[in-house]
């Protein structure tokens, strides 16, 4: 178990203590009660006490996400000290960082549970909110900020009191630069910090004879001074105390130490023109494909290299004068740069070398990690060359990059003229960013929250790859999708409902005989000839070696996370079917699982992320920062091949139904399928010698006892040992709440048997990490207020297991984005009932309904009973509205409760 700071889809911050691992190398960890206490006061409180010096050195064990959101916090304190002093009575709200800034921040953000959430404006309320709770808190101390600040950090009550100023001199060319130290003491009528020059108090500190209020006053100074010489020499010569007229030698030592004096405490203004994180200086420009690649595909990019500043070329002239410089600094075109003649030197001779190598132009790959920064496998984000290099799109890469990281820029071919569907606008460019990723030949990932409906996408876009063939007559060969069996029958239904022009071919023994599948096996060339979709089930991949023996048009992963172990016997059997073009489809944010992230691009975009080796020593840098900047690099690097949208975008929201039920079909456990058998047995004798309420009774007691086998065994057998391999229900539950968990989502469970309810809700517990709540008939009447309160709650139970009479009134569980139906109360009524539970006037979100259906099984002939009511008898459904079964004959009640064992199966 491990504490980590979570992010709710609405933006908030939370400290939640859970067992999941988001990157795999954080160990069992407890932080510090004080800051859990301070996260569970308000998570502004949290952040604040997070910036505290106390855990300086505790924050290294902790998760690294601890770190940033501490790093962030003291951001913002150092920002406060600068603009007001320690003894400024009042002082305005300080303004979040531009967006440039926050953008910075949020590249350097690392994994943790959530951070899709994350955004700028997420980010910039973070900081109001950390700066209202400071206003509060220091209002409220006895010193004031003074003694807020001191309670944090005992340098804090330092920071912004000396002031180091570097201007320009204009009128002197031989010290073209001035400089001056002052501190401040009292404020202006704006409330603003009032500077004196630093001479005056060193006057009055001889007056007075006390050096001991100067000596505080110079601490920062001091602390500076143990690292920079420059600072040391003022302080010794005394020269601090005096204005200075400095050549561009000092200037240049001055400017290149600005971030060790501010983290010294010194506060620094310089001019306009100079950023220390960012300073003006000559860059080797490398500019990647300014043409389109005249031969096939995306490689064979153009590659150019010069000099510039701020993106402006140099002349000849220029450049020489710059590579002449020998004092870090040039007055150039009216501005003063920064130059080093020998790491400029070696920058442009590094890319001119690459050009060489590259005469016929790099392939998109490369051309990618180039831009990125993520040099995986090289030395190059080691070197001074990064530092010195400005690479950037040309003009055909940048339009191709924007069409890729904003659908709506894809183009304008029209999904809707070919699948029998009114597609959502966020659909439509979804499928028109996918039908450009392909045309290009890139191996993508359609990433969309669950509910969005990736599975119509994805159909829509194989019609257009269908009539573009048939149009041109080109690559006949057909596409490959490969799901969980659970999703075979979703897949066909959804084809079949939207684009039944698709000749499919379902390879599952569900679908087809052995002689069939046998037939495809020794043949698939001529079987698959003539199809335009072969869809097969990952259970199957292992002994389908047919697959390799063609060269499919596109391969398709649903549920993709099934290959994330790179090393198992299934994976490596789907990386070496040959295709074209590849794409896996996931609802979960693949960037905060660095572990199962290679082995996904390793088959949707071979080489993109280097060996497991290479990708390994990038991610896992032991220098906390230059993890960072490559996990910043990584996510820059993949970005042009994922598309993600969420619920909570709000240009999606609209757009969305307020209630969307999803079949879920489940498979039989062989334990499940024998018992299940054994059963309709020993109904087949009962049925031969029962009549009137007898038979009646065996009926309603074989249907509950099949119910029973297909929700677990051990509801059956009476046992105790709720196995997750024992039930195909649990095996996707499981698979169901790993997204809704990797989400920050949360699901209400609802069974028909209360006795299911505590299994069930241990099995969750497991599965999320933490405990969630369970209701039931038995649960007192006092303590239903309670746990619904609990559960509204942001950083709340992430589920609630509820057995379907309890959960039939009086329940308002509006945080709830999912409604799990965990066995089929058959009737629909009471089943909308249960799910309204989560759904009430006023609320925002999007509700995804889930019904678990097992194949093969009385359950799913009673979904498509209900399913198909209105065109059926009235006779199947009793007054209450509940499919009836007793009335059957008792060939057609064996028949209809019978097992289809090829449907039931997981292979």
């Amino acid at each position: 178990m491990t504490h980590r700071i979570a992010i709710s889809p609405q933006g908030a911050l939370g400290l939640v203590w859970t067992a999941s691992d988001i990157d795999s190398v954080v160990q069992s960890i407890q932080v510090a009660p004080e800051v859990v206490d301070a996260f569970d006061e308000s998570f502004a409180g949290g952040l604040v006490h997070l910036a505290s010096s106390r855990w300086q050195s505790a924050v290294k064990d902790w998760p690294a996400e601890f770190k940033f959101w501490r790093d962030f916090s003291r951001y913002y304190f150092s920002s406060l000290c600068r603009q007001y002093s320690s003894t400024s009575k009042q002082w305005s709200p300080i303004d979040p960082p531009d967006a440039t800034t926050v953008q910075e921040w949020l590249q350097l953000a690392p994994p943790m549970q959530g951070l899709e959430y994350l955004t700028l404006i997420h980010l910039q309320k973070l900081w109001q909110d950390i700066d209202a709770y400071t206003h509060v808190t220091a209002r409220a101390c006895d010193e004031g900020l003074t003694g807020f600040l001191k309670s944090l950090d005992e340098s804090w009550n330092l920071i912004g009191r000396v002031t180091f100023h570097l201007a320009e001199n204009k009128r002197n060319p031989e010290s073209p630069f001035a400089f001056i130290a002052t501190y401040t003491q009292g404020q202006t009528q704006d409330g603003k910090p009032q500077h004196r020059p630093l001479a005056d108090a060193l006057r009055e500190s001889i007056a007075a004879k006390d050096t001991a209020k100067l000596d505080q006053l110079l601490e920062p100074v001091s602390r500076a001074a143990r690292s920079v010489n420059l600072v040391a020499r003022l302080l010794e010569t005394r020269r601090l105390f005096a204005p200075q007229s400095w050549g561009i030698g000092q200037a240049h030592e001055f400017l290149s130490s600005i971030p060790i004096m501010e983290q010294a405490g010194l506060v620094i203004r310089v001019p306009n023109w100079w950023n220390a994180s960012r300073p003006p200086r000559p860059q080797v420009s490398v500019n990647i494909g300014s043409k389109e690649p005249s031969r096939f595909g995306i490689d064979g990019l153009d590659l150019k290299v010069g000099v510039t500043i701020e993106g402006e070329p140099l002349s000849q002239t220029e450049l020489k004068q710059l590579l002449a410089a020998r004092e870090g600094l040039v007055l150039l075109r009216g501005k003063w740069v920064e130059v080093d003649q020998d790491k400029l030197k070696s920058a442009l001779e590094h890319w001119q070398e690459l050009r060489k190598q590259h005469v016929g132009g790099v392939d998109f790959l490369q051309a990618m990690r180039l831009l990125s920064g993520a040099a995986i496998g090289h030395a190059d984000n080691d070197s001074e060359t990064v530092r010195w290099t400005r690479i950037e799109p040309g003009e055909w890469l940048q339009q191709t990059l924007k069409a890729l990281r904003e659908p709506s820029e894809s183009g304008d071919i029209d999904p809707e003229s070919v699948v029998q569907a009114k597609l959502r606008h966020y659909q439509i460019a979804g499928v028109r960013w996918l039908w450009f990723a392909t045309q290009l030949g890139l191996g993508v990932c359609l990433a969309d929250d669950m509910g969005l409906g990736k599975t119509l996408q994805v159909i829509s876009l194989i019609a257009l790859l269908q009539r573009h063939h048939r149009s041109t007559r080109n690559d006949s060969s057909p596409c490959l999708i490969i799901v969980p069996t659970s999703l075979l029958g979703n897949w066909q239904r959804e084809i079949a409902k939207f684009a039944p022009q698709l000749k499919t071919l379902v390879a599952h023994r569900s679908v087809k005989s052995l002689d069939q599948l046998k037939a495809i096996e020794s043949n698939p060339a001529r079987e698959v000839a003539d199809q335009d979709v072969v869809i097969v089930t990952y259970g199957a991949i292992r002994n389908a070696k047919w697959l390799t023996k063609i060269k499919w048009k596109l391969v398709i992963l649903d549920e993709a996370q099934a290959i994330k172990n790179a090393g198992s016997i299934q994976t490596k059997a789907i990386k070496a079917i040959p295709a074209r073009c590849r794409m896996i489809m996931t609802g979960t944010p693949i960037e905060n699982h660095l572990g199962d992230l290679w082995s996904l691009f390793d088959f949707s975009s071979p080489g993109l992320l280097g060996t497991p080796a290479e990708f390994k020593r990038f991610v896992s840098s032991k220098d906390e920062r230059r993890r960072s900047q490559n996990l910043a690099a990584l996510r820059k690097l993949i970005q042009p091949y994922v598309l993600r949208r969420m619920k909570t975008d709000p240009s999606i929201v609209p757009d969305l139904p307020s209630k969307t039920e999803i079949r879920v079909d489940c498979n039989l456990s062989t334990v499940q399928a024998t018992l299940y058998e054994q059963v309709i047995k020993d109904l087949e004798k009962s049925l031969d010698v029962a009549t009137g309420i007898q038979r009646r009774g065996i009926v309603l007691a074989t249907l509950i006892q099949l119910k029973q086998i297909c929700n677990h065994p051990a509801m059956y057998l009476k046992g105790q040992s709720f196995d997750e391999k024992t039930s195909g229900k649990f095996a996707e539950l499981k698979r169901l709440c790993l997204d809704i968990c990797a989400k920050q989502e949360k699901v209400l469970i609802f069974s028909q048997f209360q006795t299911m309810c505590e299994p069930l809700s241990n099995f969750l517990k497991e599965v999320f990490g933490r405990p969630g709540l369970t209701l039931t008939g038995k649960t007192p009447a006092k303590l239903r207020g309670k746990l619904v309160s609990e559960f509204q709650q942001p950083f709340g139970p992430p589920f609630f297991v509820i057995s379907v009479k309890a959960g039939g009134t009086g329940l308002n569980l509006t945080q709830a984005s999912h409604v799990v139906h965990f066995d089929r109360w058959w009737n629909p009524a009471i089943e909308d009932q249960a799910t309204d539970r989560a759904f009430r006037i006023g609320q925002v979100r999007n509700v995804l309904v889930h019904k678990f259906v097992t194949s093969g099984t009385l359950e799913e002939r009673i979904d498509d009973l209900i399913q198909s009511k209105k065109q059926i008898s009235q006779d199947m459904f009793d007054d209450s509205g509940e499919v009836n079964l007793t009335e059957m004959s008792d060939n057609d009640l064996l028949q209809f409760v019978s097992l289809d064992i090829n449907k039931a199966s997981s292979i």
